[in-house]
């Protein structure tokens, strides 16, 4: 299996270094009031796939955040109830 994932990555590299080279013109991308900015096409879409990426793992961070703040206090009530039924932890099957 891991000599697959290998195999993966190495050929998902050579693709994407293909794509890389063969579309390395320069664009300009026009912004209001007459701003300009002059690149080459790989990298414009390298940096807005990263910003993408950023923005869409900041939109998930308040979720995951809030699930282990609720998975840590239903934790912390499963330990006081077992100690107030004075059942031991080292009895439970482990998690």
């Amino acid at each position: 299996m891991r000599y697959f994932n290998w195999i993966i990555r190495i050929v998902l590299f050579i693709v994407l270094l293909g794509f890389a080279v063969k579309n390395d013109q320069p664009i300009t991308l026009r912004y209001f009031f007459g701003y300009e900015w002059q690149s080459s096409l790989v990298l414009v879409l390298l940096i807005f796939f990263s910003a993408g990426t950023v923005i869409g793992v900041l939109a998930m961070l308040a979720n995951v955040l809030q699930q282990r703040r609720e998975i840590a206090t239903l934790k912390r009530d499963i330990r006081v109830k077992n100690k107030l039924a004075g059942v031991d932890e080292s009895q439970h099957a482990p998690q």
